[in-house]
């Protein structure tokens, strides 16, 4: 058989080597110019562990082709179809045709210039690399078809094609085969991102979540049924990913094309290919090779876990309302004490090309911002991938906006994740990333930290900048962390600010605010996990009473400060485009226009009377506790109550640093935290007290986990 093969590189070459060795008439066709001389002065060699051998060949660039082929292969990466595909222009003969030795879903741009009809189509799954000009590695034998692409009964050079081919079985159905190896092909490019061989990104169980997504987002494109190879098989992608770490395991070929060209060649790679495919993972898949491939990134796990995070957002967020945007590949410095945390952010913090959303539909379809907030800049400079934004309350005003669909909490998605900083509360609870941003003026990061069971710190009034950070009432406006635990908060806040962590005390001292704690508001579930871990707090710590009188007096001031500075925050919006804001927001500000300039004025010579006397309550304690919140998360749309923000509002108003840590569930499986403060400027302090108790209830909430579980 006469065959040009245009692309003599690793699956071409490997082909035409086997095809010269059997006696065939092969010309190869490539444009690297050393490729051409090598095989033209040395012969064309293939190495590695299936067989080594060197046939004498006949290799041109494109410019000497032969005026007429009979037949003529492509088996260029799939960018540089279009290109190879016009060198058979004019040069096809009437009846002859063309074949795709291709990944991809190339038969369009190959047809439109042969024309209908006149194309074959293969599936080649052998690993191969070129190793040097004339050398090739075969590093094993995989699965070889043939076939119409439109399907249907094999044809004459079908099977002509089959019988010379090494390896190769004609098909009925190359289509399945093709789409098969899409979705196998979306994982490879998944694990290209990192420099781990493609056996390690496929067995590990930290990947298993992405690569079976990336893979059912391929197939359920499919037109046709997909075909197994390999130990690929579409009925069971779970099973899938062992026997084909197996496969890849067993082959001299450890890493991918994709990663070479990434790596090692620094060139771009067929990425096309999947960013023409519908679905969101193939897309954060294909933007992340794109930064790679504009030296924005290098191959490392950390782009693995950041892919990671994207799926689990959309698998485990998206159903509970709590994502904005996604951004795949945000930029970041290449080091850092965050390098690689996937954190994501409120939506109302200024992130350089997203619109600043509020919580409000209109200001989401808004102009994007120019800049990076302060605190977005600095998360980039420690290494962070700032790559998602949060569902939010308008405003944080503590309403939700009737346009948009209410976050559900992670532990129950019939209740409610809590305001505003909601959204971020949900993903970390969720475990879709272990960091969020958020902002609290009366307890909007403790809170929902409270109702979904992660931590929620909120530092001393200005200790993070909160410039590009859309105001509510400046003088209670904190910029806060949602984590995972404690020692993530304090990682990410010293990241942020530069302060050392600070030594925990030798016996933590620990204030009680008993009138709180007493409080009959309190529901019974709430007191019971709160008094539970109390005591095992009182056996390896040393707890006394704290006088709560100064923080239930200034906590009396809150409603007045908050609506009269979100009064002058919103008065001009509201009054030139009150159809902007959604009813229960719009209400709320309005009847802060009722608040008058000496009451505002009354309320904060008040608040600066009672400091003092809030500062005093620290007295021969490290920290205080107190609850959260009097309740657990209602159902959605129940209200928490007209007081529920009681406990947390005090450290808004005194600008003392306070972390909500989960404490415990109650009967119902519903999570409770506690909370403990420090004074103004002790943050490092706070938290290391709050990773003393944590670690002290670690224990009991263990034992939590093993009764509900039984």
């Amino acid at each position: 058989m006469q065959l040009t093969i245009i692309g003599a590189g690793a699956i071409g070459g490997t082909i035409g080597a086997h095809l010269i060795r059997d006696g065939h008439d092969v010309l190869l066709c490539d444009a690297d110019q050393a490729h051409v001389d090598a095989i033209n002065r040395s012969g064309l060699a293939i190495e590695g562990p299936v067989e080594n051998f060197t046939v004498p060949a006949r290799a041109v660039t494109p410019e000497g082709l032969p005026a007429t082929l009979s037949r003529a292969a492509i088996a260029v990466k799939s960018h540089h179809t279009a290109a190879a595909a016009e060198l058979l222009r004019g040069r096809l003969d009437p009846a002859g045709y063309a074949v795709s030795f291709q990944n991809g879903l190339t038969a369009a741009a190959i047809e439109a210039v042969t024309g209908p009809g006149r194309l074959v189509a293969s599936f080649v799954n052998f690993g191969a690399d070129v190793l040097a000009p004339g050398r090739i590695l075969q590093g094993n034998i995989g699965t070889f078809r043939v076939g119409e692409p439109g399907g249907g009964p094999v044809t004459p050079r079908v099977a002509e094609l089959a019988a010379a081919l090494p390896y190769a079985v004609a098909t009925e159905n190359i289509l399945g085969f093709l789409w098969a190896k899409e979705a196998y092909g979306a994982m490879l490019f998944a694990g290209a991102v990192t420099d781990l061989p493609i056996a390690a990104t496929l067995e590990d169980p930290r990947w298993r979540p992405l690569m079976l997504a990336i893979a059912r987002e391929v197939l359920a494109q499919a037109p046709v049924p997909p075909e197994g190879f390999d130990g690929f098989d579409p009925a069971d992608l779970d099973g899938s990913l062992g026997a084909l770490a197996a496969f890849n395991r067993a082959s001299a070929k450890s890493h991918s094309g994709i990663y070479r060209d990434l790596a090692i060649r620094h060139r771009k790679t067929e990425v096309g290919d999947l960013a023409g495919l519908a679905g969101p993972l193939t897309g954060y898949v294909a933007g992340l090779i794109r930064a790679i491939e504009r030296g924005e990134r290098t191959c490392e796990v950390a782009n693995l876990e950041l892919l990671a995070a994207c799926e689990a957002t959309e698998r485990l967020g998206r159903p509970l309302h709590a994502v904005v945007a996604i951004d795949p590949a945000p930029r970041r410095a290449a080091s850092g004490p965050l390098h690689g945390l996937a954190v994501a952010v409120k939506d109302m913090i200024d992130i350089a090309g997203l619109p600043r959303g509020n919580g409000n539909p209109a200001d989401m379809r808004g102009a994007p911002a120019r800049d990076d907030a302060p605190v977005i800049a600095a998360l980039r400079r420690a290494g962070a991938d700032v790559y998602a934004t949060t569902a939010m309350l308008e405003y944080a005003a503590g309403r939700q906006h009737p346009g948009l669909p209410a976050t559900g909490n992670p532990r129950d998605p019939a209740r409610t994740s809590g305001g505003s900083s909601g959204g971020s509360a949900a993903l970390v609870g969720a475990g879709a990333c272990r960091a969020a941003l958020g902002t609290d003026t009366g307890g909007s990061v403790r809170g929902p930290a409270h109702y979904c069971g992660v931590t929620g710190f909120k530092p001393s009034f200005g200790a993070l900048d909160l410039a590009g950070v859309t105001p509510l009432a400046p003088s209670l406006d904190h910029l806060g962390l949602l984590t995972s635990d404690v020692a993530l908060a304090g990682q990410v806040f010293a990241a942020l600010t530069g302060e050392p962590p600070a030594a925990p005390p030798a016996r933590l001292r620990i204030g009680l605010i008993t009138s709180q704690l007493a409080d009959p508001g309190i529901a019974p579930g709430v007191a019971a996990v709160l008094a539970d871990a109390i005591a095992a707090l009182r056996r390896e710590a040393t707890l006394t009473e704290a006088d709560g009188t100064a923080f239930a007096q200034i906590s009396e001031l809150f409603e007045v400060i908050l609506l009269a500075e979100a009064w002058q925050v919103h008065r001009d919006a509201v009054q030139r485009d009150p159809g902007r804001y959604g009813p229960g927001t719009l209400e709320l500000l309005r009847s802060a226009q009722q608040v008058s300039a000496r009451d505002y004025a009354a309320a904060c010579r008040r608040r600066e009377e009672l400091r003092p006397a809030a500062a005093a309550a620290y007295a021969s304690t490290d920290v205080l506790l107190s609850p959260v919140m009097p309740g657990t998360a209602p159902l959605a749309g129940e209200s928490s109550g007209p007081d529920s923000g009681q406990f947390e509002q005090p450290y808004n108003l005194t600008g003392a640093p306070a972390i909500a840590v989960p404490c415990g569930r109650t009967s119902a499986g519903l999570p409770v935290g506690l909370q403990l403060s420090a004074p103004p400027g002790q943050d490092q302090a706070l938290l290391a007290a709050a990773a003393a108790v944590e670690a002290i209830l670690g224990g009991l909430l263990r034992e939590q986990s093993v009764s509900n579980a039984g």
